[in-house]
């Protein structure tokens, strides 16, 4: 049971330093297909709804 809760509980300041990275940084977290700077990183087949919306409504502003 000590070996649970010692790591239930290093578990919880793992996750804790995270969300205080996460806030103080002031940076999104980014999924594989949404932070890449190049097309060449995006491992996705097929580009979910939401993103084709993005991109078609991105299209239309242009021109």
């Amino acid at each position: 049971m000590t070996y649970f809760l010692v790591t239930f509980v290093l578990m919880l300041v793992v996750i804790a330093i995270m969300a205080i990275g996460v806030i103080f940084g002031r940076r999104a977290i980014k999924g594989s297909c949404g932070g890449g700077m190049s097309k060449a990183e995006c491992v996705c087949v097929e580009k979910c709804d939401k993103r084709k919306k993005m991109d078609a409504d991105a299209q239309l502003n242009q021109g």
